[in-house]
């Protein structure tokens, strides 16, 4: 059995800034898996995957890693190229919380993940200042180019990637099987969630909910219903918005 670390909630900054040469990047997609995220640090091409990711300057792995719960909300909206269907959006402004992990890793490492996210070569630190001190900021047009700091875990402060626009200006879409398989094994392997807690989580967020229910989605991804912990316990209720 995995042993997993306690969930842990950011807390605002306070109006202080953070100590910001180590930070949480948190993943709520594909790298909640460790193995996908180390392509973006070691670089390489993941097993099936048709691009080659360049790696980070630094590629020692995180230094420590732990399941958040970010304020907002997960919702799935425009088409994706390699997994079609809805792809998956963060909205800090949402109610409700939304599952992901956190890796803790260096500024360095953080601005290089950040530049392969955005389709550029890394090399070039990222100013974080602006994030930091209003809460976001749009670093490109891109679909994953805003950068958003959801507070600080440890006196490092918790950055992750999103659209621009709120999720209330965004058409959803409905997300495919293979990307909510995707979505339901990272949440089992992250935060040690049943198949079927994940599975009921997925089934109400926006874009999946009202096209997916959670036995079509539990059927859909074909993964065992074995548990990483006890019993949704870290998973939430039925119906909780996220």
């Amino acid at each position: 059995m995995t042993t997993l670390s306690a969930v842990r909630r950011p807390e605002p900054l306070d109006g202080h800034e953070p100590d910001s040469e180590l930070v949480w990047y948190a993943a709520y997609g594909s790298n909640m898996h460790l193995d996908r995220l180390m392509y973006y640090i070691a670089g390489g091409c993941p097993p099936g995957g048709a691009r080659a990711y360049p790696g980070c300057r630094d590629t020692r792995p995180p230094r420590a890693t732990v399941p958040v719960m970010l304020p907002g909300q997960l919702y799935f909206a425009l088409e994706s190229k390699v997994w079609t269907g809805g792809m998956g959006f963060y909205d800090q402004t949402d109610d409700g919380e939304m599952p992901a992990r956190a890796y803790l890793v260096s500024r360095e490492q953080f601005s290089d993940i950040a530049a392969q996210e955005m389709h550029e070569l890394p090399g070039r630190d990222l100013d974080l200042s602006q994030a930091l001190k209003l809460g976001s900021v749009r670093l490109g047009p891109g679909r994953y180019e805003t950068l958003v700091c959801a507070g600080q875990i440890d006196s490092h402060p918790v950055l992750t990637f999103t659209a621009p626009w709120r999720r209330v200006d965004a058409e959803v879409t409905r997300p495919s099987a293979a990307y909510l398989r995707n979505f339901v094994s990272g949440l089992r392997e992250a935060h040690g969630w049943t198949t079927e807690g994940a599975a009921r989580y997925l089934s109400t967020r926006p874009g999946a909910a009202g096209s997916w229910t959670a036995k079509e989605i539990v059927a859909a991804v074909g993964l065992k219903p074995g548990v990483e912990s006890e019993p949704e316990a870290r998973g939430p209720a039925v119906g909780h918005e996220c």
